[in-house]
């Protein structure tokens, strides 16, 4: 059984949380059943080059997600061969561990035969994961927008992301794991920062509805998280204050961090460099992608 899931960036500036995006950036799982193995897991990896840290065998986060869905659907994994393709660079703020969870709790799906359904993935995925911005994208594709109910059921919509707006990554040579990152953040918030947060995600939705990408620049503002990792993210502040040009709508911090992305529609080479230059000024090697939106989410090959 094989499933390819899509990278993703989240918050989008505003929406902390709550705001996904799935990138053509992907992950790519075959899972093979190998009954007779003494191990319970056996991972093979290629791709990005932080690959090789990875566990290769039951500690493997992919696997970890088979069993945590496998002990919550009642059902028996077999021991397992997994051969990994990963172009999602990790810690850099690109769902890489979102991308793992869902990939594996579909894989447990299809190589038990049993049936799970997209919500209940979504749930699990939120549960293991903590947060649903970055599996929700994963799992559906395109722009999403998602939330936990008070019986932590996680809701969501998505949008059909245009395709002449493409993501400008830009990945500093350097990670920042997710605890790291969101301790960092303040307690408690001011109602003023708080209003800030809330017209723009309200503003950044409707522009994407109405197709009044004009809006996004002022849509992307944020005061929730952004100010707060600036000093674990050297060249953050210089790329947030970057100026208006032609066919960039907005820049930001890719989930948390260390990657910073913009939404452009034209000149994406200049935009990239121009972010890029925010890193090489405090010394720091970046690497820069121009990537489109995938609408469709995690998928079976097989």
């Amino acid at each position: 059984m094989e499933v390819r899931v899509p990278a993703s960036t989240s918050n989008l500036g505003p929406g902390f949380d709550c705001f996904g995006l799935a990138l053509k950036l992907y992950l790519t799982v075959r899972a093979d059943a190998k009954p007779d193995a003494c191990d319970p897991c056996n991972v093979t990896t290629t791709g990005a080059r932080e690959n090789e840290a990875l566990p290769r065998n039951s500690a493997n986060l992919i696997y970890r997600a088979m069993t945590f869905a496998a002990r919550r659907e009642g059902v028996s994994l077999p021991p397992v061969e997994l051969n990994v393709h990963n172009e999602i660079p990790l810690a850099s703020g690109l769902g890489s561990s979102a991308a793992a969870i869902v990939a594996g709790i579909k894989l447990c799906s299809l190589l038990t035969d049993h049936a799970i359904s997209d919500q209940t993935i979504q749930n699990y995925a939120t549960e293991f994961e903590g947060h649903p911005d970055n599996v929700t994208a994963s799992l559906y594709g395109g722009f999403t927008i998602s939330c936990v109910t008070h019986d932590r059921t996680a809701v969501s919509a998505k949008f059909d992301w245009p395709s002449h707006i493409r993501a400008v990554v830009v990945s500093p040579h350097s990670q920042i794991p997710t605890h790291v990152a969101r301790a960092a953040l303040a307690r408690t918030i001011g109602r003023g920062c708080a209003v800030h947060n809330l017209q723009r995600t309200a503003l950044f939705t409707a522009a994407i509805a109405q197709q009044r990408y004009d809006l996004l620049w002022d849509a992307m503002k944020d005061e929730l998280h952004q100010p707060q990792r600036q000093s674990l993210v050297p060249g953050l502040a210089e790329a947030l204050t970057l100026p208006r040009m032609e066919g960039l709508l907005g820049v930001a911090l890719s989930g948390a961090g260390p990657s910073i992305f913009a939404l452009a529609t034209d000149r994406t080479d200049e935009i990239g460099a121009r972010i890029a230059s925010c890193f090489s000024a405090h010394k720091i090697e970046s690497t820069l992608r121009t990537l489109e939106v995938d609408n469709e989410g995690c998928r079976a090959l097989q």
